[in-house]
């Protein structure tokens, strides 16, 4: 019996006991879902999703003194007090590695936590587009692709990454998936704006994005070029039972103890 593929454009959108039984993978394209998966690639312990100031500030408090970081944002910017923002940039090794991060974030962090009653989530970005695909061709369970969306709309950037994850599922299967409505109307969004499926076109329409255009007024254009580096990386972030997210490896390459930085 085929599969089922859900979208879910918005968190809001489906109950979490929808997920229940299900694979759930949860995207905010810009900027959360990227910073996690770079933080991870560069070595952090694990990141600890919350979805208050004062739930990231509680899981410091809950660490040894020195071993845990503070990231994320609202309105875009660094929250006053955290050591990083959402930046991507912000991650590096020198900055995360062996550390663990309480991650904060407008959108994105919300959305993780709605979808946590899936048997398995995973945290997807452009930059693990393939690892993802391929973990989801390798579950026997139903897929839901979590948007995470801005303030309550509906963002393209991250319809088009669902449509994305379609397209690879689509295109590697003799009819193991069937597709739900929003699932198709991803798919159709991804191939209108992929344009020659380059690194430039999709950041190109990521820039034409609301969430594009939102980081280029605050002045994070930068953000986006790194959000669109396809395949760049090759882990995956989970979900664990703790609500903690830790790394495990891709199909893309094989990890050694350097960053992918």
């Amino acid at each position: 019996m085929p599969r089922p593929i859900f979208v879910h454009f918005l968190p809001t959108l489906f109950e979490p006991d929808d997920v229940v039984g299900g694979i759930a993978v949860v995207v905010d394209i810009l900027r959360a879902s990227t910073t996690i998966t770079h933080s991870l690639a560069n070595g952090a312990d694990c990141v600890i999703p919350c979805g208050t100031v004062e739930e990231a500030l509680s899981a410091r408090n809950d660490l040894p003194a020195g071993t845990c970081l503070l990231g994320g944002e609202r309105g875009g910017v660094r929250i006053d007090g955290f050591d990083l923002s959402n930046s991507p940039d912000d991650y590096g090794p020198d900055v995360v590695k062996g550390k663990s991060i309480g991650f904060t974030t407008t959108n994105g962090t919300r959305a993780l936590i709605r979808a946590e009653k899936a048997d398995q989530v995973l945290i997807g970005a452009f930059v693990n587009l393939s690892a993802v695909a391929d973990r989801l061709r390798t579950s026997e369970l139903p897929v839901h692709i979590v948007c995470a969306g801005t303030n309550g709309q509906i963002t393209g950037e991250d319809v088009l990454f669902a449509g994305a994850v379609v397209n690879q599922l689509l295109d590697s299967s003799a009819g193991d998936f069937e597709t739900s409505d929003t699932a198709r109307i991803a798919l159709d969004h991804w191939r209108q704006e992929s344009g020659n499926g380059s690194t430039e076109a999709l950041e190109a329409a990521l820039r034409r994005s609301k969430g594009g255009r939102n980081l280029i007024e605050l002045g994070y254009d930068r953000d986006i070029a790194t959000a669109a580096n396809t395949d760049s990386v090759p882990w995956i972030g989970t979900l664990g039972e703790a609500r903690t997210i830790t790394a495990s490896v891709g199909s893309v390459q094989e990890h050694n103890d350097d960053s992918f930085v």
